[in-house]
């Protein structure tokens, strides 16, 4: 979900906002049914991992968003995101992709390896990423929630110095990057899995010593 949403089998681009709405009727749930939501864990932007072949569904665009937003969670962990919303997306839509979806109205992206269609960006859903201003929505963030930015050092889609902008304007917030890992931390998946479980369990004992 969030950033790009899976319907049936087709993938919409857009409606960051929408999902993190979603994100907040999960997060309502599941205390009503007796289970607590210790960390929104989310990698990159979910479109970007699409167009990669990489499957996981939870953007940290929208964990990020939905801090800015909500503070029923209190720990969000953000895996390789963009600080600038805006880079990036001449890459799979083409350099001169405002001129043709203004045009036309619509891009359609094919896949990388055998040249077949693979998802519709409108016009609509492509402003609603262009309008994603991320410093903003972290200044937003309340001071209470923690947020751990985990990025890898030889990351070749987002280059790791968006991870030190996040740690610039973030004020409860720690970064960790991993040496040598590229964007998707293929090759050091162990390292991140401890990472990861590292940064939720370092929270729930800060707030076990308070509550104590």
């Amino acid at each position: 979900m969030e950033g790009t949403q899976l319907l049936g089998v087709k993938w919409v681009f857009g409606n960051y906002w929408t999902e993190v709405d979603d994100l907040h009727a999960v997060a309502q749930h599941f205390p009503e049914s007796n289970r607590a939501i210790s960390a929104n864990v989310g990698h990159s932007t979910c479109w970007l991992r699409k167009f990669l072949f990489y499957r996981s569904l939870l953007g940290s665009d929208v964990v990020l968003l939905f801090a800015s937003k909500y503070s029923d969670i209190k720990t969000m962990v953000n895996l390789s995101e963009h600080y600038d919303m805006k880079a990036g997306i001449g890459e799979p839509f083409g350099k001169d992709y405002l001129e043709r979806i203004r045009k036309d109205g619509f891009i359609d992206v094919k896949k990388r390896r055998s040249g077949s269609f693979d998802f519709h960006v409108t016009e609509e859903s492509l402003m609603d990423r262009l309008g994603i201003n991320m410093h903003e929505a972290c200044l937003q963030i309340d001071k209470e929630c923690r947020v751990f930015t985990i990025h890898g050092s030889s990351d070749e889609i987002i280059p790791v110095e968006d991870a030190f902008e996040f740690a610039k304007i973030i004020s409860n917030h720690k970064l960790h990057v991993i040496e040598g890992a590229n964007h998707i931390f293929s090759n050091h998946q162990g390292d991140l899995s401890s990472v990861v479980v590292n940064c939720i369990e370092e929270t729930l004992h800060q707030v076990k010593g308070t509550a104590s």
